[in-house]
């Protein structure tokens, strides 16, 4: 059996609706004619979501057509329908991209949602609880998982799949092996 992964996943302070998974967020605008430069989270490009829906806290979220997606030194550009100019763009900043989760195919055998693991207990594989899974971060497009203990300390986890034993979403546990000292950088 390979190792399991995780997908789409929020950002930490999220204002995701229910029933709605992140994908990315606006980062910035890229040019002035209303091009998106985005964080994207999710496996699948941008391509693959001729829809996405903005949602921002407090709001509704908003369904918008992606007319087109392009990759520029690394990062995805997104062109969205009515988004014509640079003020436009900007006034999109911050907006997380997302889609509802009915719409978002199963996860194969060995892969889960990373939105259905927030809170979820983290062991280790002898059993011994870690904390919650708290939040997850995407620096330089490395997925890290923001582990909080019981004692409030954050513990920044690489989700590789060599690092992740399982998941039990009925259970609400995620096992992960950390490298060796990882632990020890956080908790010693």
């Amino acid at each position: 059996m390979a190792a399991p992964t995780a997908t789409a996943g929020p950002a930490p302070g999220g204002a995701v609706p229910e029933g709605y998974v992140e994908l990315g967020a606006v980062a910035r605008p890229h040019g002035i004619r209303g091009e998106l430069a985005v964080d994207w989270y999710a496996d699948a490009a941008p391509a693959a979501f001729p829809r996405l829906w903005l949602c921002r806290r407090g709001a509704e979220p908003a369904s918008v057509e992606v007319l087109a997606s392009r990759n520029h030194k690394g990062r995805p550009l997104l062109t969205l329908a009515g988004v014509t100019g640079r003020d436009a763009a900007e006034a999109l900043r911050g907006a997380l991209l997302c889609v509802p989760r009915a719409e978002l195919p199963e996860p194969a055998g060995d892969e889960v949602y990373v939105a259905d693991l927030m809170g979820a207990d983290v062991i280790l594989p002898d059993g011994s609880r870690v904390g919650r899974l708290d939040h997850v971060e995407q620096p330089a497009g490395q997925e890290i998982w923001a582990i909080r203990t019981d004692d409030g300390r954050e513990i920044l986890f690489p989700a590789q799949a060599d690092f992740i034993r399982s998941f039990d979403l009925a259970g609400r546990r995620v096992c992960i092996d950390p490298p060796p000292g990882l632990l020890d950088v956080y908790l010693a």
